[in-house]
């Protein structure tokens, strides 16, 4: 374990020298929470390594960098409400919950994805992450308005619903684009008078967003 953490510490050293974790926030739940809690054992000699990795039921867990640069998009602080969409290994909620110190919702579709997610954060000592098994492209009305919307998933356009699920001011970090190959990695924030501005991040390649405002299955 020794050894995964150093290898760890020096993928961090290395994002930050790139400009890609800029935030010492980010920075700290980088550390806080290593990615080699969040991957299947026979892949945690590979954690280290910035390029995704594959996790259960055929998904994967995003590269350190991608994951980076969704966190310091969102721009998170203490206290904001956050759903992220996607929870796959859990290890993109638990560093979210590392930074807004208040409790975080995620949406999964898969059910064996829930699973192993919980096990992680309970492992990795994360409490205040809660797993929900649902369509996340729905949102999660029951604790709307959110400070933050972050999905982890390609969307063919921005879900209404996730931007009504938005407080005004609030943020949503999103890739919109084709089902396969690469989408655009979107920026939206919703104004006080509910319209919305989006700014394009560039192109991500991300697995499909299935769901009712998503892709069919």
């Amino acid at each position: 374990m020794e050894e995964l953490r150093k290898k760890w510490e020096r993928t961090v050293e290395s994002l930050v020298r790139q400009g890609i974790i800029r935030s010492e926030v980010v920075r700290r739940a980088f550390l806080k929470y290593p990615r080699y809690l969040f991957v299947p054992e026979k892949y945690r000699k590979w954690a280290h390594v910035d390029e995704p990795l594959p996790i259960p039921a055929g998904q994967t867990i995003s590269a350190p960098h991608m994951v980076a640069i969704m966190l310091e998009l969102a721009d998170l602080r203490p206290k904001l409400k956050v759903l992220e969409i996607g929870t796959g290994s859990g290890w993109n909620a638990a560093l979210i919950a590392a930074i807004v110190d208040t409790h975080v919702y995620t949406i999964e579709r898969i059910p064996e994805l829930v699973e192993f997610a919980r096990k992680n954060l309970e492992r990795a000592g994360v409490k205040n992450v809660h797993v929900i098994l649902g369509d996340g492209s729905k949102g999660f009305p029951p604790r709307a308005p959110y400070d933050r919307i972050i999905v982890t998933a390609g969307a063919p356009e921005i879900p209404k619903p996730l931007v009504e699920q938005l407080k005004p001011g609030g943020k949503l970090i999103i890739p919109v684009g084709p089902y396969h190959l690469w989408q655009d990695l979107l920026e939206v924030v919703k104004r006080e008078d509910g319209s919305v501005e989006v700014k394009s991040h560039g192109g991500v390649a991300f697995v499909p967003l299935i769901g009712e405002h998503g892709w069919e299955e």
